[in-house]
C-alpha cells in the first residue's frame, strides 16, 4: 500500500508526496510534461511506454502496450509491485488518425480505437484493485477539443476523441462511490514533436505553423506544461470534489469567435 493509501498528503514536499502516479505515454510530449511536473510536486512516477530508455530519474520506466491487455497488466502489476500500489493514474497514450470515412480501412479504425480508447479501458481496470485501496484515487484522460469540434479529415481521430468523453463521465458514474475520482482533460493543438513532425511534413513548415497560430484564439498553440498544470489540477487531493468534469485547454478555440487581430 503506497504512503497515500495509508496516510494523509504530506503538502510540505508536494501536494503528491507519498503518491504513486502512472502515465500512459509519459516517455514525450505532453506525457513527459506530466510525468515531470508530478515528480517534481512529490509523486513517484511510473511511465508506461514502448520505450523509455533514456528516461531521466526520478521517472521509473516500464515497457507497456496500451494496445494489448497481457502487456498492459504486466506493467501495472509490475508498478504496484514496485511501489507498493497506485493512486493516480494518467491515460495519454493516443495516436492520429487523419482522413474522411471514405478513406479510412477498417483496420485502421480497429488500430486507433483500440489504442485510444480500449487502451484507456485495459489500464483502467488493472490498476483498479490498487487504485480502491488509496484515499485519493484518481484518473485523468487526455481527450481533445475534436471531441466536440468539427474538424476536417479528422474522423477517426474524433470518434476516438468523442469515446474518450462519454468513457470519462460513464467511468466516473461507476466508480464515484468508491472513491476513485476520473476526469479528462480536453487540449486544443500543443505544441509538441508530433506536431512539429508533422509541420515538418508540408510543402511550407512556416507558414503552416503561422496558420496554426493564427486559428488559436490566444495566437499560438497549446504548450505541453499548460496541459501538465491542468492535468495535475485534476488529479491532485486538492480536488476531491471533481469528477466526472472535462477541463478544456484549448487557447479559446472550442468556446471563442474572434476577429482577427488588426495591425
Amino acid at each position: 500500500m503506497t504512503a497515500g493509501a495509508a496516510g494523509g498528503v504530506d503538502v510540505g514536499t508536494g501536494e503528491f508526496a507519498g503518491l504513486t502516479a502512472v502515465v500512459t505515454g509519459g516517455a514525450s510530449g505532453i506525457g513527459l510534461a506530466v510525468s515531470q511536473a508530478l515528480a517534481a510536486r512529490g509523486a513517484r512516477v511510473a511511465v508506461l511506454d514502448l520505450h523509455v530508455d533514456g528516461l531521466a530519474e526520478p521517472l521509473a520506466g516500464f515497457v507497456a502496450d496500451v494496445s494489448d491487455g497481457d502487456s498492459v497488466a504486466r506493467a501495472v502489476a509490475d508498478v504496484g509491485a514496485r511501489f507498493g500500489g497506485v493512486d493516480v493514474v494518467v491515460n495519454n497514450a493516443g495516436i492520429g488518425a487523419f482522413g474522411t470515412v471514405e478513406g479510412l480501412d477498417e483496420t485502421e479504425w480497429a488500430r486507433v480505437l483500440s489504442i485510444n480508447v480500449t487502451g484507456m479501458a485495459r489500464v483502467v481496470a488493472s490498476a483498479l484493485p490498487l487504485l480502491r485501496r488509496s484515499r485519493h484515487a484518481s484518473v485523468v484522460n487526455l481527450s481533445s477539443i475534436a471531441a466536440t469540434t468539427g474538424i476536417q479529415q479528422r474522423a477517426l481521430y474524433s470518434a476516438s476523441k468523442g469515446a474518450v468523453h462519454a468513457l470519462t463521465l460513464s467511468m466516473a458514474a461507476d466508480h464515484v462511490h468508491e472513491g476513485i475520482r476520473v476526469n479528462a482533460v480536453s487540449p486544443g493543438t500543443a505544441d509538441t514533436p508530433w506536431v512539429a513532425r508533422m509541420i515538418a511534413n508540408v510543402a511550407d513548415p512556416e507558414a503552416e505553423r503561422a496558420a496554426m497560430n493564427a486559428r488559436q484564439p490566444i495566437g499560438r498553440l497549446v504548450t505541453a506544461g499548460e496541459v501538465a498544470e491542468a492535468v495535475l489540477y485534476l488529479a491532485s487531493p486538492r480536488s476531491a470534489s471533481t469528477t466526472g468534469s472535462v477541463l478544456a485547454v484549448d487557447g479559446g478555440f472550442g468556446g471563442l469567435r474572434v476577429r482577427p487581430v488588426q495591425d
